[in-house]
């Protein structure tokens, strides 16, 4: 019976905890945001991996810094923030729609005008913390898509559940799905 669910990257070890969502069902809550020991281990990892695109971009907020540290290795002088709301000083706004696993409700991603303008004709990269549902993945794409960007590249640190059998990601890790036992444990719940 686990009441955690133990990650080990690159000898980088985490006790994430299980939250629960409908029919028994939970996920191991996995947040990269903040954790500078676990970015440096894993950006490398993923910019070799990525290798040669123009441009990256992720969502805010939770792949932001894994994002930065992705862009700095690559030699990149900026890296693109899809924005949750729309903030004073964007003008030209492209949107798109999204629902995620970790979001209740349909959330909204803007790219201010400028910043879409630098991905026209660009090969671009989608970076997330963890590629789950494909929602979130689905929405940067459309909105890389509107401001003409061609994505070439889709990263994440991990694929979780069915996301592992995907063949247009690249991931470092699998992310297991979990199940509630009869005893208030959880274990891995089989596809």
């Amino acid at each position: 019976m686990m009441k955690n669910y133990e990650l080990n990257l690159f000898g980088v070890k985490r006790e994430l905890p299980f939250i629960d969502l409908e029919d028994n069902l939970a996920f191991a809550s996995f947040v990269i945001m903040g954790d500078t020991e676990l970015i440096m281990a894993c950006a490398p990892k993923l910019a070799e991996k990525i290798g040669d695109v123009d441009v990256i971009i992720t969502a805010e907020a939770k792949g932001i810094a894994l994002t930065y540290e992705i862009s700095r290795i690559l030699g990149k002088k900026e890296f693109i923030v899809a924005r949750k709301s729309i903030k004073s000083y964007m003008s030209g706004v492209v949107s798109v729609s999204v629902h995620s696993i970790t979001t209740s409700g349909e959330q909204h991603l803007y790219l201010d005008g400028h910043d879409a303008e630098s991905l026209k004709g660009k090969k671009v990269c989608i970076v997330d913390d963890v590629i789950s549902t494909g929602e979130s993945l689905y929405a940067l794409e459309a909105l890389v898509e509107s401001a003409g960007g061609i994505v070439t590249k889709k990263a994440a640190v991990l694929a979780e559940g069915n996301a592992a059998e995907r063949d247009d990601i690249i991931f470092l890790q699998k992310l297991p799905l979990f199940q509630k036992t009869d005893d208030d444990g959880y274990e891995i719940k089989e596809s």
